[in-house]
């Protein structure tokens, strides 16, 4: 660890502070249909969308309404995107004359943006046409974020209203969040990526000449374009030399700018924010950085303004950001640590006077170990999971803080609008444990917590562990499972369980090493996205539902404040006793016997 590494972790924790009130002050005033500055510009477009879908925007919901809307909007989108993909080769807007892609793999995709993961199996810039990025992906990078906004917004209303049976308007929140929210921040970082250096344009892909021609093992194909195989069945291959190189493009400035703001995460290039077409320079690291943890982060503001006490929102944001500062000093301890087994040897691992030692393998030497740890506990600690390097190249325990951020339900921070209300209910269950120490009944806000909304507490903290354990254990005991495993050991189980932890989780983000393009995962993932996504909705509205119905139930000397420090404590007490208990004898068999391994 370096002084120069602390100095950007204190930036980075300084610039995220600075922002969250007047970005959290700003989205309250668009969820509560108050006069923001853009609705002068932007209301008529805003009207105008009512009219042509016959959205009546002074009628709300009850909870079962708004559920059923945000399941026909998101189910007619996984449609969508799954059809787009099917027959993207007879489309327009495809330079590269991609064909369709496979069914399978359409499917985990649609799947996969419709539910804001962006799990990815398939590299973008060989796989996916112009039209593909942007119609598909892109635009569903904006309405799945919206969708998590506006379940939230639900789950605050709940939380604020008093014997109501609406929560709200869930096309309403939908067009707003990303007309007045998204749209506007995502032209600000895409401009402001496409001045650094990344590329926006329609062209066809770069023929570069490489300065250094490079030799290599050809593989031999048939007449009909398929491997030729030796006598053994192994692909036959004959050498040759690089003199060029193809450089893909396209418009992927714009993608980047929204995938990175709504905690989405899918690249448009391969090698994700690594890649110097997305991300040119240290200057747009920081950026995308920031871009992943700023709006998760001024929703806790929000919250606060809009249930009328803006310490509760500050205590929730408190909690979060403690435990990510932990984690984030962790894994950069970790990397600055490198591998003893290599330092045994020898050998520098990063022979620089800017960053000396250390692992720098996987990463990045233009951002270093410092930048990496930073991005690599926000994407994991958000939903978004873009990285900026191999998080498969990480050492065991650098991996085992991606891992456990994610197990921890995406609530340090975690998807926008997902993230909050997941940490909310997390909050629900701390001042239930409060009430039985001292045996009264619990109350949160307000409204007292009884029998159906610790049920619906229970449930949402339970579908995400049994979906993530249930199909890696089902991975690690089949065939299918197993041969995609290029790893043995403690680390193919955590390549595997990193997989599914991810899906589960609605993060995106891959360890590398696992051959994910299969019909097993690609259909098993798939299946865990959209579970851990809509199921737990529903049960977040349904909730909404039950705390909305309530009446206000006033203060007594025997009611836990919960705006002190004392309930931040108790807040990450309940966060970390669900996810250790859950999920450490799954870790202890994967990254921690790596690390164990690794010392000798």
């Amino acid at each position: 660890m370096t002084i120069n590494g602390l100095v950007q972790i204190v930036l980075f924790f300084g610039v995220l502070l600075a922002l969250v009130k007047p970005l959290g002050w700003y989205m309250a005033r668009v969820h509560e249909g108050k006069p923001c500055g853009l609705d002068r510009v932007l209301g008529p477009a805003e009207r105008s969308l009512y009219r042509l879908c016959g959205v009546c925007s002074h009628e709300e919901m009850t909870w079962k309404t708004y559920a059923v809307a945000m399941l026909l909007f998101n189910v007619f989108g996984l449609l969508a995107l799954y059809l787009l993909q099917r027959i993207q080769g007879l489309l327009p807007l495809n330079p590269q004359a991609f064909g369709a892609v496979a069914p399978d793999l359409a499917f985990n995709t649609a799947a996969s943006f419709t539910t804001n993961t962006n799990w990815q199996a398939y590299g973008g810039e060989s796989t996916m046409s112009y039209l593909t990025q942007m119609m598909g992906l892109t635009v569903q990078n904006f309405v799945s974020t919206a969708t998590g906004m506006a379940i939230l917004v639900a789950f605050i209303r709940g939380l604020a209203r008093r014997s109501s049976q609406t929560i709200g308007n869930f096309w309403v929140d939908l067009v707003r969040s990303t007309l007045y929210i998204l749209l506007p921040l995502a032209m600000i970082v895409a401009l402001l990526l496409v001045g650094q250096g990344a590329v926006q344009t329609f062209d066809d892909y770069k023929t570069a000449r490489v300065v250094q021609p490079v030799q290599y093992e050809k593989p031999v194909t048939d007449g009909n374009g398929q491997p030729s195989l030796d006598e053994q069945g192994k692909p036959k291959t004959e050498p040759a030399t690089a003199h060029h190189q193809i450089l893909a493009v396209g418009p992927a400035a714009s993608q980047v700018a929204i995938k990175h703001l709504g905690t989405n995460g899918g690249g448009f290039f391969n090698a994700n924010a690594a890649h110097p077409f997305e991300s040119p320079t240290p200057f747009t690291d920081f950026l995308l950085i920031l871009a992943e943890t700023l709006l998760a982060a001024a929703l806790t503001y929000t919250f606060g303004v809009m249930v009328g006490d803006t310490r509760q929102g500050w205590t929730i944001l408190a909690a979060m950001l403690a435990v990510l500062l932990v984690f984030v000093l962790g894994g950069y301890l970790a990397e600055s640590a490198g591998n003893p087994r290599i330092a045994t040897l020898g050998v520098d691992h990063a022979p620089s006077s800017v960053q000396p030692g250390g692992n720098m393998e996987g990463k990045e030497a233009r951002f270093g170990i410092a930048r990496t740890a930073i991005f690599a506990a926000a994407t994991t600690a958000t939903s978004t999971g873009a990285v900026d390097s191999m998080h498969d190249s990480f050492t065991p325990l650098g991996g085992l803080v991606s891992l456990f951020l994610m197990q921890f339900g995406e609530v340090i921070l975690g998807g926008v609008g997902s993230g909050l209300y997941g940490m909310l209910v997390f909050a629900i269950i701390a001042v239930f444990i409060a009430g039985l120490m001292v045996g009264r009944t619990p109350e949160y806000l307000g409204k007292k917590i009884e029998p159906y909304e610790m049920k619906m507490a229970s449930l949402l903290i339970l579908i995400m562990p049994i979906v993530v354990l249930g199909l890696t254990a089902v991975a690690t005991v089949t065939t299918a499972g197993t041969a995609s495993i290029l790893n043995p050991g403690p680390h193919g189980l955590s390549e595997i369980l990193y997989a599914y932890t991810s899906q589960g989780n609605n993060n995106g983000s891959a360890f590398g090493g696992l051959n994910a393009n299969t019909v097993f995962y690609n259909t098993t993932g798939g299946l865990a996205m959209l579970a851990s996504r809509f199921w737990l909705a529903v049960l977040t509205l349904a909730l909404a539902g039950a705390l909305a119905r309530k009446k206000l139930t006033p203060a007594g000397p025997g009611t836990l404040p919960t705006h002190t420090p004392l309930f931040v404590v108790l807040l990450i007490g309940v966060v970390l006793l669900v996810g250790g208990l859950t999920f450490v004898p799954a870790l202890a068999l994967g990254p921690i016997v790596e690390h164990l391994l690794m010392m000798g």
